[in-house]
């Protein structure tokens, strides 16, 4: 616990807009297809990262991205500055980074879990770098061991210790079931106790790993300690290949009872159109959150 390490710290103090449309951001990653990283296809018309901002404006009219990790072609600070002047002139920003890493932070390799503490650092200078107010790390599966609630607070608070010092907050995502499970991303939230760290509720991840019921228990604990981001979806693609739909006023109305203030980034991942199904997650989310 901090507390217990001496560990003295300020509170984030990220001033997150008030009106409904300035609350929404739009993730990169649904539109992989169309800019430069692993998933992107040569036939298909070419995003830039520096330019997705401005592409975001014209498309949605929406002014925040999240942009993901694997669409960063360099880390090196003349890259960053590009992405941040992109960003600036069209007057946009940034709500959150998506990060995905290799390293698991609560293996038992010590090697390991020092890999993962350092990438999760170098995502932080890149956030601070860009003028994003956070980043969500991934927690990937160790191969040397199950899921350790010790292990990981250890590696997660040397993060958010150095996390804290550049103004940037981290979050941990419900994505992969098994070092994901949103009830061991709360244990270790309250066990790391640092106002720095928080969850990233995710309205469809869990859905697809867990029954209804565990599912939005699930999505109950994350938003009872989140702070600046989530991810909206309508549905996802299950473990046995079915696609599960979101209640979406369920799921609203959990969003809103909790008091969350943080923003709500698009993240259409299903079959269909990209820009039809973001813009239906930005109508959706305009309704629900006007809706009283």
């Amino acid at each position: 616990m901090l507390q217990d390490l001496g560990f003295a710290e300020a509170r984030p103090d990220v001033h997150f807009p008030t009106e409904p449309r300035q609350r929404i951001a739009v993730a990169s990653y649904p539109f992989r297809e169309f800019i430069p990283g692993p998933d992107h296809d040569p036939s298909a018309r070419t995003v830039e990262l520096k330019d997705f901002a401005a592409h975001i404006v014209e498309k949605f009219g929406i002014h925040r991205i999240e942009p993901w990790s694997a669409h960063f072609s360099s880390t090196e600070p003349k890259h960053l500055e590009e992405i941040r002047k992109g960003i600036e002139k069209a007057k946009s920003g940034v709500a959150n980074i998506a990060v995905d890493g290799e390293h698991s932070q609560y293996a038992t390799d010590r090697n390991e879990r020092q890999q993962a503490i350092n990438f999760g650092k170098k995502w932080v200078d890149v956030a601070a770098a860009i003028g994003s107010p956070s980043i969500r790390t991934n927690i990937p599966e160790a191969k040397d061991s199950q899921p350790n609630l010790d292990r990981a607070a250890d590696s997660l608070l040397q993060v958010v210790e150095y996390s804290s010092r550049k103004n940037v907050v981290v979050h941990l995502e419900n994505d992969n079931p098994a070092s994901e499970d949103p009830f061991f991303l709360v244990k270790l939230v309250e066990k790391v106790n640092s106002s720095w760290l928080h969850p990233l509720p995710d309205f469809g991840n869990s859905l697809a790993h867990r029954d209804a019921d565990y599912a939005y228990r699930g999505i109950q604990a994350l938003f009872d300690h989140a702070y600046g981001i989530c991810h909206v979806k309508k549905r996802e693609r299950s473990d046995s290949g079915a696609t599960v739909e979101v209640d979406m006023v369920r799921t609203f109305g959990i969003l809103k009872a909790s008091g969350y203030r943080g923003y709500l980034s698009m993240e259409f991942d299903s079959a269909g159109d990209v820009y039809q199904g973001t813009n239906e997650l930005i109508q959706d989310t305009l309704r629900y959150l006007t809706k009283n």
